[in-house]
């Protein structure tokens, strides 16, 4: 089947009209109608039904849609591998959260193209439901998030475990109240932990899903929030930022997944790779600095 077919679909999917798609993709909209034609006779069922509305899907297009992300992701990453760079004997591509990008994938890229430089590298930035996702449906062969959940098909392995510890701010023109707690969204098992360990506390003022942000924030207005020890260590360090006295810690695993269908020699030096960058992460020295939390 032409892959353009595919995407073609999707678009129509995702603008819900055939005018609307046509227009995304640069094409007429007879275009259009023509490659979902040829979709319908390779199928033999329509795959969706037109109106003044627009354009909804049939149960055969429901299903076709199942698996027509998959085809586009497949083949992208089927024709990046054969365009792999002249000298390289293979392409890997793996995605991470953004926050594990300083440092553990900088210490991983640097090691990668010092000890594997016979393999291509394409890496991605996405958000941890993409990310299985993507390793589950084969377009990424390797993702690395916090506390990955168990899929069929994916493998999982831990990494390295960090802390997330309480912190406040030990200078200030007037004290602290919970009104200062800034929210940080640190994933569904925190929640869950934060709650029963903070039953009495009510939602926050202020919310911020993205550590680093949440960080330059309380340093900069005042206030408390968890974070990653290794992120606030300097804070501490340096008087900035005070641990909160008895409060509890929540443990924050780092874990690599990819997919029971990929190459396990590639696999096993990326592996390796990423186990090395986690032992600098865990050496004095190695922990990232004050642009990620």
């Amino acid at each position: 089947m032409d892959i353009n077919v595919a995407r073609t679909f999707l678009e129509v999917v995702k603008t819900g009209s055939f005018v609307n798609a046509a227009a995304n993709l640069n094409l007429t909209q007879t275009a259009v109608s023509a490659r979902i034609r040829v979709l319908e006779q390779n199928l033999d069922r329509k795959v969706f039904i037109r109106n003044k509305a627009g354009a909804r899907l049939t149960p055969a297009g429901e299903q076709f849609f199942r698996f027509a992300t998959s085809l586009v992701q497949v083949w992208d990453r089927a024709r990046r591998a054969a365009a792999v760079a002249s000298g390289s004997e293979t392409v890997v591509t793996i995605g991470a959260e953004l926050s594990q990008w300083n440092p553990l994938m900088r210490h991983w890229l640097l090691w990668m193209r010092r000890e594997c430089p016979e393999i291509a590298i394409s890496a991605h930035i996405y958000s941890a439901e993409r990310l299985m996702e993507q390793v589950q449906e084969g377009s990424l062969d390797v993702a690395i998030l916090y506390a990955a959940p168990a899929r069929p098909g994916v493998v999982t392995e831990f990494l390295f475990e960090e802390r997330l510890v309480l912190v406040r701010t030990t200078k200030g023109d007037r004290p602290l109240g919970p009104e200062d707690h800034v929210n940080v969204d640190w994933g569904e098992d925190f929640a869950a932990s934060y709650h029963a360990a903070f039953p009495d506390l009510g939602p926050g003022v202020v919310s911020i899903s993205y550590g680093p942000l949440a960080l330059d924030y309380v340093l900069e207005q005042g206030g408390s929030g968890y974070f990653r020890t290794a992120v606030v260590q300097p804070f501490l360090d340096d008087g900035r930022l005070e641990l909160v006295p008895e409060s509890p810690e929540f443990p924050y695993s780092s874990c690599l997944v990819y997919s029971t269908r990929a190459d396990e020699s590639v696999i096993a030096r990326v592996r390796h790779g990423l186990h090395v960058a986690a032992d600098l992460v865990r050496l004095p020295g190695g922990a990232p600095g004050s642009s990620t939390a």
